[in-house]
């Protein structure tokens, strides 16, 4: 029993280490456009530039990265990313740092 509980202990911190921040993800796949507003993009921590893409909801938002919107292509470089990760970036880029 101890063996169970200590490899399933392991496998936790497994995945814990694996999965990558929002920064990271950011940096990985969203700083290319979003660091400098190229093709339009709003700039990262540019609350004024977030706020009207706010406004139309979480859900637009999402749906625009998942399947591409104006310049950015779909899945904005982020191929693997879940919903729940692709609004966490949305958070992150559209707050002050």
């Amino acid at each position: 029993m101890k063996g169970l509980v200590a490899g399933i202990a392991l496998m936790m911190m497994a995945g814990a280490a694996s999965a990558a921040t929002v920064e990271e993800r950011y940096n990985s796949s969203c700083t290319f456009c979003h660091t400098s507003g190229a093709a339009g993009a709003p700039k990262a921590h540019d609350e004024a530039a977030w706020k009207p893409l706010l406004a139309k909801g979480m859900d637009t938002l999402v749906k625009h990265v998942k399947e591409g919107y104006n310049a950015m292509p779909p899945k904005g470089m982020c191929n693997d990313c879940s919903d729940d990760e692709y609004r966490a970036l949305i958070e992150y880029m559209s707050k002050s740092k």
